[in-house]
């Protein structure tokens, strides 16, 4: 990872500085201002991310009221910086989560999530408990709202209130069809009695989104889906239960709600009665697909901060970022991100283009996504030495990350519950003709996309949209002129093609939930492919530039083969370099590491 004659490009203080007074994003800015993008374009979110990026500021300037520093000691105190959550509220953030029919912003999940991840980017907690747990919560309104909840939720929202979703109760975790928590038929609606744990804003919402049992039977119609307001309901006869303590987003605020014989009208039921695991089961595709991508910012945050340290500390007589160990490290996470975001993306537009197939995208993105990011910034601590356990300074602020992340690999659904979802279609995913895949599933700034049609969403996919591109890729194999990569494709559609093979004879006791472990290690390995999947499919998409070459393709996949036992090496050298030259220029300019970063 150096320049020319030897000397890293990125490397002293005052690159060091340059790069994040800026910010990613902030080098393009102007240009993007300058289109007068249209709403609902590509270009009009990103020109709402770079106006967030700007409006946080320099994250290492001790004075910026929103640098990484004041977020730092807000988290230590166990609260939400008041800074961010008005400057979120002055952008109108929950705009972003109201469809534009209703006067929101909201047009494309991509773009959602493009524009979120720049809150994840600087903090996990405020982008959290500002307000993405608000749009968890929406989505079962939009999903199967009636109008005028619809039109109540959207003027919370562009109000700038909160909306808290209760899913969970502690002893059922996420085993839904198991919660006790009831709302009881009564005349004029319902009663409502039980609690609610470990619920995110519940003490400061406007309204709840709450799953409950409407009927004591056992069985896939035994829970609805409500919609509550703290004023609907009489004031004694319902508490918010004690703040829980939290290793990570120590900001976030959560609580719980008690309801002791609490009337609710009939207005509050969100679709049908009895059908509330399906209204769930649909929105999880929606908000599963989106988390992990809003994620890919932290992490990048995480790299610019350890690049920053390699660029300046100095062991051996030799900058960090030269000592080979640390540079596979940096390249690995380069490459570990673009992997992240191609199949973020990707499950993004399934939810777009084909939402009849988003459930295994949504369960296999939420599962491996959060994992490999972990996995990454885990790795990257080893470059920050001892400084990774220093709690204030510089570099302080990637712990606050690295313990944050975690959070958003359970959410409402931790990865054994995302594999539970694979598990089930395996052996009728692997029976499944394959298709090309569209285009536009990984083409990053596309315009040509399809509205949101949620009522498209279904329970089960009869096929998956992306490992067509890695079938596909490998048929031609032999006219790639890199022969390393034609290698990786076609060992990788081999496996593609044995994992298959072996879920097309998985027993009936190895499709339900209760499979074996090894179902559920079949479920895993058919998630890694089709991430490798999603790389291929945006390199064949990219038109020039950086995602067109194939260096980044090539480490992207020899890491996942390393992963799945296909290959024992690292990266080879000539690859490696590469994307080292790319990570400290995207670096020295002010550019992001993520598939919006290339030139």
């Amino acid at each position: 990872m150096t320049g020319a004659g030897g000397t890293p490009s990125g490397g002293g203080r005052a690159g060091g500085a340059r790069a994040w007074a800026a910010g990613p994003d902030a080098a393009q800015a102007e240009a993007v201002h300058a289109e007068a993008a249209q709403p609902g374009t590509a270009a009009d979110a990103a020109a709402r991310a770079a106006e967030l990026s700007r409006a946080f500021g320099a994250p290492d300037d001790p004075d910026n009221p929103l640098g990484s520093a004041r977020l730092l000691e807000a988290d230590e105190r166990g609260v939400l910086s008041a800074d961010g959550e008005a400057l979120l509220d002055g952008f109108g953030l929950g705009a972003e989560y109201v469809p534009a029919e209703l006067g929101g912003r909201l047009t494309r999940l991509d773009d959602l999530v493009r524009v979120a991840r720049e809150v994840f980017r600087r903090d996990v907690g405020l982008g959290l408990g500002h307000g993405i747990t608000s749009f968890m919560a929406a989505v079962n309104v939009w999903t199967a709202g009636s109008a005028a909840q619809r039109r109540r939720l959207a003027d919370i929202l562009l109000d700038g209130g909160k909306v808290s979703v209760a899913y969970h109760e502690l002893a059922h975790g996420n085993d839904f069809l198991r919660n006790e928590f009831a709302a009881h038929p009564a005349p004029g609606g319902y009663r409502l009695d039980g609690a609610k744990h470990v619920i995110n804003n519940a003490d400061r919402a406007r309204a709840w989104v709450l799953f409950a049992r409407t009927d004591p039977r056992p069985g896939s119609r035994s829970h609805s889906v409500l919609l509550a307001a703290p004023g609907d309901v009489p004031a004694d006869h319902w508490q918010p239960l004690p703040r829980y303590r939290t290793a990570g987003v120590r900001g976030c605020r959560l609580t719980g709600l008690a309801f002791h014989d609490c009337p609710l009208p009939a207005s509050a039921l969100v679709g049908a009665e009895g059908r509330g695991g399906e209204v769930a089961l649909r929105s999880f595709q929606v908000t599963r697909s989106a988390l992990p991508g809003m994620a890919v910012g932290t992490v990048d945050h995480c790299l610019r901060t350890v690049l920053r340290f390699a660029l300046e500390r100095r062991l051996y007589r030799r900058q960090v970022v030269e000592l080979p160990h640390a540079a596979a490290v940096l390249t690995g996470a380069f490459a570990d991100l673009l992997l992240c975001d191609s199949m973020s993306l990707a499950a993004a537009r399934t939810v777009q283009i084909l939402p009849e197939q988003a459930s295994v995208t949504a369960a296999a993105v939420k599962y491996l996504v959060p994992r490999l990011l972990a996995q990454s910034v885990r790795e990257q601590s080893v470059v920050l030495g001892a400084r990774f356990y220093v709690r204030e300074g510089d570099h302080a602020v990637f712990g606050k990350h690295l313990r944050d992340l975690p959070v958003l690999s359970l959410g409402h659904a931790g990865p054994t519950a995302c594999l539970a979802t694979l598990v089930p279609q395996l052996r009728r995913l692997s029976s499944a003709h394959q298709l090309p895949p569209p285009q536009d599933l990984f083409t990053p700034g596309t315009d040509t996309l399809p509205d949101l049609a949620l009522d498209r969403l279904t329970l089960a996919a009869t096929g998956d949209p992306l490992s067509g591109a890695l079938t596909e890729a490998a048929a031609r194999a032999n006219d790639i002129p890199d022969p390393l990569l034609g290698s990786l494709l076609r060992d990788l559609a081999a496996d593609l093609e044995d994992v298959r093979r072996r879920g097309r004879t998985l027993p009936p006791a190895d499709r339900t939930p209760l499979a074996s472990p090894g179902a559920f290690a079949l479920a895993g390995r058919y998630a890694h492919l089709l991430a490798a999947s999603a790389a291929v499919g945006v390199w064949r998409s990219a038109v020039g530039g950086f995602l067109a070459d194939p260096a980044w393709l090539v480490a992207a996949l020899h890491r996942t083969a390393r992963r799945l036992g296909l290959r024992t090496t690292g990266v080879p050298e000539p690859y490696a370099t590469r994307l080292g030259t790319e990570l400290l220029a995207r670096y020295e300019e002010s550019r992001p590491f993520d598939l919006y970063g290339h030139v």
